[in-house]
């Protein structure tokens, strides 16, 4: 296949579909790590399709939703308290805090902005050199080229008002955390295809290795993922662990080695706190020691306590693939879009939010 709608084709979901029912024979547990892949599994009704026996759960790969509560009231602090202008991408903007988000901080009078890139927020400290400018850099492997030239570019114009709030969260380290879990049930994994298109997909040998489960490098289009869960069946069946790579259009073995040393220029690999998760070792990326006039952890040497979560929210157990969105009790009561007990319920890449938004959707067949 060349083009873009091949990969939405109905008549090949069909195929996949059907194969699906002939060869699955017995009970299976996948999890898709990435959130944009739930939405497309959600909104293009792809799990109603699948066989009885083929149980998808969702994963981590919300990056907005793995943001720890601390780092958000973080942000908020800086908005609030220290009068900087507080950058963000736009998902981040209603995830609640402990007390506020930042759209509350913003409609209290913060300085909070929306914005595509953290170029922009750079170009804008250049423009306002009598204010600190801080970007929330959030995501996963993914976003962290943009964010660390976002620093390179700061350092070479010779703009010191200008940090980023860091929260950076690594995908192999999560895949591991999770079959360690003792509640695991996962028994393969989709990979996020956008994370090794910038890494590579050597990571992801030693999970295998180790833990001795198949994982397939998977895209987002309907076709992508059906593809993807066929491979996976099919291992799974035969009793195979291998990493295969669904996605090789876009995804080569040595991902974008340029990015990446962009990423090993600006950050170092740390622990990392993971909302409704904890800690998971080795996890995430943070401004190198010689870089820490850029973090914003350390030039305003934030002192918060750490608070705790909401009892009612088992954003947790969602994203370890323990529960489903509709298996919390809260889910579309308390907890809505416009009223969100949690982070998946508020970014376009929560599990959540999808289920919210797309449960009802016409299958795409």
């Amino acid at each position: 296949m060349k083009f873009i709608n091949e990969y939405r084709d109905a008549s090949v979901v069909k195929e996949y579909i059907s194969e699906l029912h002939r060869i699955t024979t017995r009970p299976w547990t996948i999890m898709e790590v990435c959130g944009g892949q739930t939405h497309s599994l959600v909104k293009n009704g792809i799990i109603g399709l699948l066989p009885d026996n083929i149980t998808m759960v969702h994963g981590p790969g919300c990056p907005v939703c793995v943001t720890p509560l601390h780092l958000i009231d973080k942000a908020v602090y800086l908005a609030m308290e220290r009068n900087v202008i507080l950058c963000s991408y736009g998902d981040m903007i209603r995830v609640p805090g402990s007390k506020n988000s930042l759209l509350e901080a913003k409609a209290n009078g913060a300085d909070v902005r929306i914005l595509y890139s953290p170029l922009e927020a750079v170009t804008l400290a250049k423009q306002n050199p009598d204010k600190e400018v801080v970007f929330f850099a959030v995501g996963f492997e993914t976003t962290a080229p943009a964010n660390a030239l976002s620093v390179l570019h700061a350092k070479r114009e010779g703009i010191k008002n200008y940090s980023i709030l860091t929260s950076h969260v690594l995908v192999p380290p999560a895949i591991e955390a999770i079959v360690n879990d003792q509640t695991n049930i996962v028994q393969g994994f989709l990979a996020a295809g956008h994370v090794c298109t910038i890494m590579g997909i050597g990571d992801y040998y030693p999970l295998v290795e180790k833990n001795k489960l198949p994982i397939v490098i998977t895209g987002f289009e309907p076709v992508d993922l059906l593809q993807g869960i066929t491979m996976l069946i099919k291992q799974l069946e035969n009793g195979e662990n291998k990493l295969e790579n669904q996605y090789s259009r876009v995804v080569k073995p040595e991902g974008n080695p340029e990015a990446v040393k962009v990423i090993e220029q600006v950050f170092e690999i740390t622990h990392r706190d993971w909302r409704g998760i904890g800690e998971i070792p080795y996890s995430g990326y943070e401004v190198r020691k010689e870089l820490e006039a850029y973090n914003a952890n350390v030039k305003f040497d934030i002192q918060l306590e750490k608070a705790e979560e909401s009892p009612d929210c088992i954003a947790g157990e969602i994203l370890r693939g323990i529960k489903k969105p509709n298996q919390c009790p809260q889910f579309g009561k308390r907890c809505t879009p416009l009223n969100p007990l949690g982070a998946p319920m508020v970014s376009s890449e929560g599990a959540c939010a999808a289920y919210y938004h797309f449960s009802n959707v016409d299958v795409l067949v």
